[in-house]
C-alpha cells in the first residue's frame, strides 16, 4: 500500500501487516480527485476533479487506485460513488487528454487493456458492491462509468443521463452499447445511444437505466441505508452473489474490446475532429449552456 509518509499510527501498521485497509488508511491515501470516507464498511468515494470532473489522466489513476486499496481483506464492503460538483457527475471524457489517459489506463489491466472500458469492467468485478448516486449530469464515458457499476440511484430534481458520442461522430467505446442493451433492450438502446438526447431520472428509471430515481432529499438517505443494510449481510455470500449475476449478465470481454476498438478508430477520423472542434468554440468542456444542454447543443450542430 502507498500511503503518505509521516506519523504511522498503530492501527496503519496492523493494516500494512495484514494487508487490510481501514478508515484511516483511505484518508491517507493520496488521492488527488476523489474523497473518500469510510462508514460502517460503506467508502463514500466523492469525485471531485474541477473544474467539471472531467476524465483524464489523474480521474483515471484514482479510480485504478481505489480498485486496487478495495480489493484488500477487511477493506470496504460496499463503495458508493457521487460527486461533489452539483450540475456534474461525469460530463466525459477531457477529449483535449485522450492519449494521456490512455496511457495510465493501459497500468491497470496491461497492454491489452488499454481502454476506459476494459478498466469499467475492473469496477463491475470489483470485490465491493458498487452503487453510484446521480446528481447532476452524466454524459459518455460519464453515463458508462454509470453503467458499470452495480446499481444506480438517480436525483428525480438534477439527473442526466445522455449518450453524447454519435452526435459529435464518434462511438461509444466504454460499455454504452454493451450495457444498455442489457439494462434497457434493444430499442431503447437504440433510441439512446443514435438519438444522442438527455434522458431526466423519471425516463432513465423507467427504462431500466437507474435502479430507483428519488427526490433529492430522499436520495442519500435511501442510498445510506441500502449500502449499510448490504454491508451488514455476510461478505461470502454478498461476494458469491455477485460474481454469479455478473456471471449472468454481464458481457463478454471481447466486445467491450471490439467497441473500444471503434472508438479509437473514429476518433482519428477528421469528421469527428470537426464536429468536436466546432462544439469546444461554442463552450464545450467548460461550465457553459453546451455542456448543460448537450443534447440541444448537438442538434444544432
Amino acid at each position: 500500500m502507498q500511503l503518505e509518509t509521516g506519523a504511522v499510527t498503530i492501527d496503519r501498521v496492523a493494516c500494512i501487516l495484514q494487508r487490510t485497509f481501514c478508515e484511516e488508511c483511505y484518508r491517507m491515501r493520496n488521492y488527488h480527485t476523489i474523497k473518500t470516507k469510510l462508514i460502517k464498511d460503506v467508502l463514500w468515494a466523492t469525485i471531485d476533479n474541477p473544474p467539471l470532473n472531467l476524465i483524464d489522466e489523474r480521474f483515471v489513476a484514482d479510480l485504478i487506485a481505489l480498485l486496487d486499496d478495495t480489493e484488500a481483506d477487511g477493506g470496504a464492503r460496499v463503495v458508493v460513488l457521487r460527486s461533489a460538483d452539483p450540475d456534474f457527475f461525469i460530463p466525459h471524457v477531457d477529449v483535449r487528454r485522450i492519449p494521456e489517459y490512455t496511457a495510465v489506463t493501459a497500468t491497470s489491466g496491461g497492454p491489452d487493456d488499454i481502454s476506459l472500458g476494459a478498466l469499467y469492467r475492473r469496477l463491475s468485478e470489483a470485490r465491493p458492491v458498487t452503487i453510484a448516486v446521480l446528481e447532476g449530469r452524466a454524459r459518455g464515458a460519464g453515463a458508462e462509468l454509470l453503467y458499470a457499476c452495480d446499481m444506480r440511484f438517480a436525483s428525480r430534481d438534477r439527473a442526466v443521463i445522455g449518450q453524447i458520442e454519435v452526435g459529435t461522430g464518434l462511438f461509444p467505446g466504454a460499455g454504452a452499447v454493451q450495457q444498455l442493451v442489457r439494462l434497457a433492450g434493444r430499442g431503447q438502446a437504440m433510441q439512446v445511444i443514435l438519438g444522442c438526447e438527455d434522458l431526466d431520472a423519471t425516463e432513465a428509471e423507467r427504462i431500466g437505466v437507474v435502479n430507483k430515481a428519488l427526490p433529492d432529499q430522499e436520495l442519500i438517505p435511501y442510498v445510506e441505508r441500502l449500502a449499510e443494510r448490504i454491508a451488514a449481510f455476510p461478505e461470502a455470500a454478498v461476494r458469491l452473489a455477485k460474481r454469479r449475476i455478473n456471471a449472468a449478465g454481464l458481457p463478454p470481454k471481447e466486445d467491450v474490446q471490439v467497441d473500444s476498438g471503434f472508438f479509437q478508430i473514429l476518433a482519428r477520423d477528421s469528421s469527428s475532429a470537426d464536429r468536436i472542434g466546432a462544439l469546444m468554440q461554442r463552450g464545450m468542456q467548460e461550465r457553459s449552456r453546451t455542456e448543460l444542454d448537450f443534447g440541444a447543443a448537438l442538434g444544432e450542430l
